[in-house]
């Protein structure tokens, strides 16, 4: 038994060795496939966080939640009132954020799930929509309203004034003084990441999210057993909103401004697409899904008229322009159609995403290494009895 133990924690240790290795190495490898620049890999990193929080929800107990929106925008509140308050440190902004992102959650969960099923998604996109509402009308003061909330120059800071900071030029999130702008920012943000990924990897392989994939199993024969579901159902949902609270966080941080659209229902169902795309319920999956989608989105949202032109200029002009026609509410701002599209064909090839397809294909490759080995011991067996 210890040796099982021993072995799986050795097993973790890599994982999270090989994950960081990856992550850490982005801006080299990233320049392989046109991402190499800061600003695309904080993307990777930052969205990559929201989705393996929102893979504890969804993955390990099977609700769907569309309304993580909302923590998303509460931490990027969070974030910018600490810049304007206290400090443009980003720790008490990061602290904040997931201290304001999980009472919100603690809220919103208690209500939510005293349902199930579709009842629990409409209820918490309600919810989120709720606050995006509130955002844009009651909450101005707060939130500065379509505007948006944004760090200026005279805001009071009473921590920086309390230690001698001065605050030079267009104030930005900074670590003890480096400015967290260009790869600084990144690294930051996929420090982060890979803390997020670690906790994810521990609730993964512990009995509490052994007992998350009982409840998605089965929550009806649980709690025949007298077992109580909610007090973990809770847990998980404030879990996924500090993780969706300190994604929105470190939105603000890389960009000190916050609006109410990052609250809206279309930032909920983003994350629930990558989620499904990389692969519910692993590890990896959800953080693949979000590079993919935002791969793609930096990709096809910068195609116009004149790009496609371009591709096809190996065509007749005639034949070009039909196919200009054709593809081009599929670039720019239809890119979504493009994404539909792979959704869909994930969905119907490939039900269990990304990370699916990965595993047909290893199978495959052993089979045929296994098979490639057992023809060679058979050959040479025969050649023996020759």
């Amino acid at each position: 038994m210890h040796t099982i133990i021993a072995s799986t924690r050795m097993r973790d240790y890599i994982t999270l060795a090989l994950f960081t290795l990856v992550v850490l190495t982005a801006p080299l490898w990233g320049k392989l496939i046109g991402a190499g620049y800061p600003d695309l890999l904080k993307k990777f990193a930052i969205f990559g966080l929201f989705a393996v929080g929102y893979n504890i929800l969804f993955g390990l107990t099977g609700y769907l939640s569309f309304g993580h929106a909302a923590f998303l925008g509460v931490g990027s509140y969070a974030t910018v009132w600490s810049f304007k308050l206290l400090s443009m440190n980003v720790i008490p902004a990061v602290l904040f954020s997931i201290v304001l992102s999980g009472l919100l959650a603690v809220v919103i969960g208690f209500l939510s799930l005293r349902r199930t099923g579709i009842y629990f998604s409409i209820l918490t996109l309600a919810f989120a929509q709720m606050s995006y509402n509130m955002a844009y009308s009651v909450l101005t003061p707060i939130t500065n309203g379509e505007t948006g909330l944004r760090v200026l120059r005279h805001d009071p800071r009473v921590l920086d004034s309390l230690f001698g900071v001065q605050v030079e030029g267009s104030p930005l999130g900074g670590l003890f003084g480096v400015t967290l702008t260009g790869y600084s920012g990144f690294y930051f943000c996929a420090a982060l990441l890979i803390l997020g990924f670690w906790i994810a990897l521990r609730i993964f392989r512990s009995p509490y999210g052994l007992k998350l994939l009982a409840i998605k199993s089965n929550q009806t024969r649980m709690e025949y057993t007298g077992f109580n579901p909610r007090p973990y159902l809770l847990s998980a949902f404030v879990i996924s909103g500090i993780y969706a609270g300190v994604a929105g966080s470190l939105m603000a941080i890389v960009d000190p401004l916050a609006g109410a659209e990052r609250m809206q229902w279309t930032a909920s169902g983003e994350v629930v697409l990558m989620t499904i795309l990389g692969g519910l319920g692993t590890l990896f999956g959800p953080i693949l899904g979000a590079a993919l989608i935002k791969y793609l989105e930096n990709i096809f949202s910068a195609f116009n008229d004149q790009t496609l032109f371009q591709i096809f200029d190996f065509l007749p002009h005639w034949l070009a322009r039909i196919m200009v026609d054709i593809t081009s509410p599929f670039v720019g701002d239809g890119w979504h159609l493009t994404l539909g599209v792979l959704f869909m064909a994930i969905i119907i090839f490939l039900p269990g995403g990304l990370m699916e397809g990965f595993r047909h294909i290893s199978v495959r490759l052993s089979r045929k290494s296994g098979g490639d080995a057992d023809m060679a011991s058979l050959e040479a067996a025969e050649g023996e009895s020759k």
